[in-house]
């Protein structure tokens, strides 16, 4: 058995820094150090501090067992499930306590977990699927205060929301270097697809089949929206009205985010030449919309949605996974209310991705005016099941703040492509080149 406790400062460094899980990839590290630790039956769980040379640090958890990956050993990955069924607290090597805890009625309690995986496609956390009954999914960097994914799921659940996987249980840390959300098992939600993935083969195969899915997709995320705003009394949940100078504050810092990717845009790649030298009339077309009028209410809202947050199941519905929001956000902006339409044009975005990456992840073409009846259909959804106080009223103040979100969404791609797939560049180009040519239609 590896002991973790026993590497040296190098050592940590190394491991940590070459995870893929680790945040801050390329960035010079100072010191590191456990700063905090509990030894459980066949695993250490700890806290691991990573100190840049500014003096700023970052907090991850490691587990162990056999090995420095605990989490791939099946004993290491069931012992916390077990921890979470007792419920019972761990005092560990510091002042800290690791804290397990199970809802009422956990479904998972007398599941034998024969079988567990580590579902190595995350980028951020870690999760082992337990053969066809649970999930567990481990937080590796850690920020003070509870996860939006444990709040969100424990308010959605407690609310009659029933389109997620059921929440089963958590475990946290409870120290004097931070209080946070360490991880929290799920139900299994058994033969799901990925919503992208379906998107994809469905788009090459049968286009007008997964268009026939997304009127339920749009009700579920209205429903969604509606149980997030559904109670008054919860300070972190009752939906607010915004200040005159929200709108004129998100703008402004689309603006500024528009005006500073436009000077550093390189001028020879082919795929940007449909919106070089536009920057003014993109903000412009920003200005325009800025006028929408009333914006509805702000509420708490998923942070982060995609086709490839949802699973789409066996019976024709849809669940929705993931409320953790962006991981490159801090936790207080995850945190955050915001216009639920935010949510909507994350999604409506992922059916223009879907409709581009198709051709070269499929080999296949969407069909002529696919995105828009996408959109439609979605919409339709969408309208007939969220609260109607809580999105702008009327169709025209609607689509100007949508757009504002769409735009947001759509320059935030943009950015991210050039610097990570620039193959995938005309997708973001196009959908701001939509938002222009809809300009000049008006």
């Amino acid at each position: 058995m590896i002991e973790l406790t026993e590497l040296t400062q190098d050592e940590l460094i190394e491991y940590v820094t070459e995870q893929r899980w680790y945040a801050t990839k390329g960035r010079e590290v100072a010191a590191a150090g456990i700063v905090d630790h509990v030894e459980l039956p066949g695993l250490t769980l700890a806290l691991v501090e990573i100190v840049f040379p500014e003096g700023t640090h970052e907090v991850y958890q490691l587990v162990s067992g056999e090995t420095l990956e605990g989490l791939a050993e099946p004993a290491a990955a069931r012992e916390l499930v077990r921890l979470i069924r007792t419920g019972k607290p761990q005092r560990t090597g510091g002042d800290g306590t690791v804290v397990f805890e199970h809802v009422e009625g956990f479904a998972g309690l007398g599941s034998e977990l024969i079988e567990a995986r580590l579902n190595d496609a995350e980028q951020s956390n870690s999760s082992v699927v337990f053969g066809g009954d649970l999930f567990l999914k481990a937080f590796r960097r850690l920020e003070p205060g509870t996860n939006p994914d444990l709040e969100m799921l424990r308010f959605l659940g407690e609310h009659g929301f029933a389109n997620i996987p059921p929440l089963d249980g958590w475990y946290s840390y409870v120290g004097p270097p931070l209080e946070a959300t360490l991880g929290i098992l799920q139900e299994f939600v058994p033969e799901a697809a990925d919503g992208w993935e379906l998107a994809l083969d469905e788009l090459a195969e049968e286009p007008d089949r997964f268009l026939g899915r997304l009127r339920r997709l749009g009700e579920v995320t209205g429903s969604m929206h509606a149980a997030l705003a559904s109670d008054v009394d919860d300070p972190n949940f009752s939906p607010e009205t915004p200040s005159l100078e929200a709108l004129g504050l998100l703008t402004a810092s689309v603006d500024e985010e528009i005006e500073q990717l436009f000077l550093s845009l390189p001028h020879d790649l082919p795929a940007l030449e449909p919106i070089m030298g536009r920057g003014e009339e993109i903000r412009d077309r920003l200005r325009q919309l800025a006028h929408a009028g009333t914006t509805g209410k702000v509420i708490r809202n998923h942070g982060d949605l995609h086709l490839g947050q949802t699973l789409a199941t066996k019976g024709g519905d849809w669940v929705i996974l993931d409320f953790e929001g962006e991981p490159a956000r801090s936790l207080a902006e995850r945190r955050r209310k915001r216009s639920p339409l935010r949510d909507v044009a994350g999604m409506l975005r992922s059916f223009a991705f879907a409709t581009s990456a198709v051709a070269f992840l499929r080999d296949s073409e969407a069909p002529s005016g696919w995105e828009e009846r996408a959109r439609s259909e979605f919409l339709t959804g969408y309208l007939e099941t969220v609260d109607p106080a809580i999105v702008p009223a009327g169709q025209e103040q609607f689509g100007k703040l949508l757009a504002v979100f769409e735009l947001e969404k759509a320059v935030y791609e943009l950015r991210y492509e050039l610097s990570m797939r620039p193959d995938w560049l005309p997708i973001p180009v196009a959908g701001i080149q939509r938002m222009l040519e809809e300009q000049l239609a008006t």
